[in-house]
C-alpha cells in the first residue's frame, strides 16, 4: 500500500545557533512539536541521523533518507554556526493524517507563530507525494518536489495539502481545505 511523504522546508531569519531568546524558544518548541507529532495517527516515521547526532543537517548520516539537501534557492549557511534552515521528511499513511498532525495541535501553535521565526520567501514550505510501500523518500527527492511545485504547482508526483492527489493520481480533496465552497472529500 503506498505511503505518503511529507517533506517541510523553511528559511529562518536567524541560524539555529542564535542564542537570542526567540532563537532558542523555537528549537524548544521544536522538539514538543516532534514528540507530539510521532504519536500521531498515520504517522509513521521521519527522517532522523542514523547516529543520534545533533551536528547540521549537512553533515549528518541520515542513512536511508540519502543525503541531505537543499532547495537551490536557499542561500545561506551551510555549517553548525550558520546554518539558518528548518526541514523535515516524514512518511504518513494517508493526507487526513499528515493534514492533521500540521493543522491541529502544537504544529498549528507553531505554525501560527512562523512570522516570528522565518523569512517569507514567496515560495513552498511544504511538499506531498506517494511513495511506494517498503521505499523511504530522500531528501532529494523532497527538494525535487519542492521546487518542482514551486515552478510548475501542484501535480500527483508534488502536491499540497490543499490540492492533493490519490495513488493514482485522481485529484482528491481533504475536507476542510481549499476553497471555503468546497467541503467535499
Amino acid at each position: 500500500m503506498p505511503r505518503l511523504a511529507l517533506y517541510t522546508f523553511g528559511v529562518l531569519k536567524s541560524p539555529l545557533t542564535d542564542p537570542a531568546p526567540l532563537t532558542r524558544e523555537f528549537r524548544a518548541r521544536g522538539r514538543a512539536v516532534y514528540r507530539k507529532v510521532g504519536r500521531h495517527p498515520g504517522y509513521l516515521a521521519r527522517a532522523e541521523a542514523v547516529d543520534g547526532s545533533r551536528g547540521t543537517h549537512f553533515d549528518s548520516d541520515w542513512g536511508a533518507w540519502g543525503e541531505f539537501a537543499v532547495p537551490a534557492w536557499y542561500d545561506k549557511g551551510r555549517t553548525a554556526e550558520t546554518a539558518a534552515l528548518d526541514a523535515t521528511l516524514s512518511l504518513w499513511t494517508d493526507p487526513r493524517s499528515a493534514f492533521d498532525a500540521v493543522y491541529t495541535g502544537p504544529h498549528r501553535e507553531a505554525l501560527n507563530r512562523r512570522g516570528d521565526w522565518f523569512e517569507r520567501t514567496g515560495r513552498p514550505s511544504h511538499v506531498i507525494w506517494w511513495v511506494s510501500d517498503g521505499m523511504t523518500p530522500t531528501w532529494r527527492d523532497g527538494v525535487s518536489g519542492l521546487e518542482h511545485l514551486h515552478d510548475h504547482g501542484s501535480a500527483p508526483h508534488a502536491f499540497t495539502f490543499q490540492h492533493p492527489f490519490a495513488p493514482d493520481g485522481t485529484p482528491i480533496r481533504i475536507e476542510g481545505t481549499g476553497p471555503k465552497n468546497d467541503r467535499a472529500r
